[in-house]
């Protein structure tokens, strides 16, 4: 290890030229994360491309794990197969990896950590998941009313847009959209159908009970975060021709009676969440409003006719890369540092 005299933690993120290793280096300097060193890695292929970013010019090494291994943090925006692989090695080697694949999501030793809902669950730990990021979003919006009313159940219908797919499903919507909008036919190799002008209620590999993983994922991934093993959740993932954020239609039924001028207060205090919800105005959650925002937007917010004074419905929409992804990342890397700081004994880099 090189001696390390620069405050604050050297962070490696792998997968960089990808549209969630993009938005993570982004994220960083916009939150003014307190890192000493900053390097980027991607495949061999990518390998001594520059990049502009605000801490200047910036080459991308080709990953190996020992170069990486000399930094402090490493976020990981490549595939679970890659994670499965590389992070045990990182986390070895002293390095705290944080994972938005899904390869460790569901080990039960491994915490699951949305920093507003469970940020203790870091403590210690060599590597940490980042969830779906449909959970993700939903899961900000359910924890406060969780702590008000009591979750009873939860069902969820998601409208999920190209960037769920990455950059490639992002530039597949625009090329077909144009071929559609030229030649009234659109073609796909990235979705099951063609995207523009559509909308595919499949996302990810169907499982024995009728249900997508990605459905699944909802379900396992929001009992694990908000900590109650046995919820019933259920979801249908719909993927729709929009770019970057995922809208999601959620109706709760409540253990205590829920009046939804108090939903709406409590959720407008929550971290992580803004209402936007004043029908008459025509302000309610929307792809369009949500891209490129920080908090997810909440609204539509009213008491459910099926589930009467016990139920709750509401339309939340948030932008699929940053808290679905790269901005739940670092919000994880500035739980750990403040954590160290806090430690009695803290670690150099904190």
């Amino acid at each position: 290890m090189s001696h390390h005299v620069a405050a604050g933690p050297r962070i490696a993120v792998v997968g960089v030229t990808g549209a969630v290793g993009k938005e993570m280096v982004r994220v960083l300097a916009d939150r003014a994360f307190p890192l000493s060193d900053l390097r980027l890695f991607a495949s061999a292929r990518s390998a001594g491309k520059t990049c502009q970013t605000a801490y200047g010019t910036k080459t991308v090494e080709a990953f190996s794990v020992d170069a990486a291994a000399e930094c402090d943090i490493a976020l990981l925006a490549v595939s679970g197969d890659f994670a499965q692989q590389h992070a045990p090695r990182l986390a070895a080697r002293g390095v705290v990896v944080i994972d938005n694949s899904s390869a460790f999501r569901y080990d039960e030793g491994t915490p699951l950590v949305v920093p507003e809902i469970n940020p203790s669950a870091v403590i210690d730990s060599q590597i940490i998941a980042n969830p779906n990021c449909t959970t993700a979003i939903l899961s900000v919006a359910l924890w406060p009313l969780h702590q008000a009313f009591g979750l009873k159940r939860v069902m969820v219908s998601t409208y999920q847009a190209a960037s769920g797919a990455g950059a490639e499903g992002m530039a597949e919507l625009e090329e077909q959209a144009r071929a559609w909008l030229d030649t009234g036919k659109a073609g796909h190799s990235v979705f099951a159908h063609p995207l523009p002008f559509n909308l595919i209620p499949h996302i990810d590999a169907f499982q024995d009970n009728g249900y997508t993983r990605e459905e699944m994922k909802v379900t396992w991934e929001t009992r694990k975060i908000l900590g109650l093993a046995d919820l019933p959740v259920s979801c249908t993932s719909v993927r729709i021709p929009t770019m970057r954020a995922h809208a999601e239609s959620v109706v709760i039924e409540a253990e205590k009676p829920v009046d939804p001028v108090l939903a709406r207060n409590i959720m407008a205090a929550a971290p992580g969440v803004v209402v936007v919800d004043d029908p008459q105005e025509r302000l309610y959650p929307m792809p369009l409003t949500a891209s490129g925002r920080y908090d997810v937007e909440v609204g539509r917010i009213r008491q459910s006719l099926a589930f009467g004074s016990h139920g709750l419905e509401f339309f939340l929409c948030g932008d699929q890369l940053l808290k679905g992804a790269a901005l739940n990342a670092v919000q994880i890397a500035e739980e750990l540092v403040r954590q160290r700081r806090d430690a009695l004994q803290p670690k150099a880099w904190a």
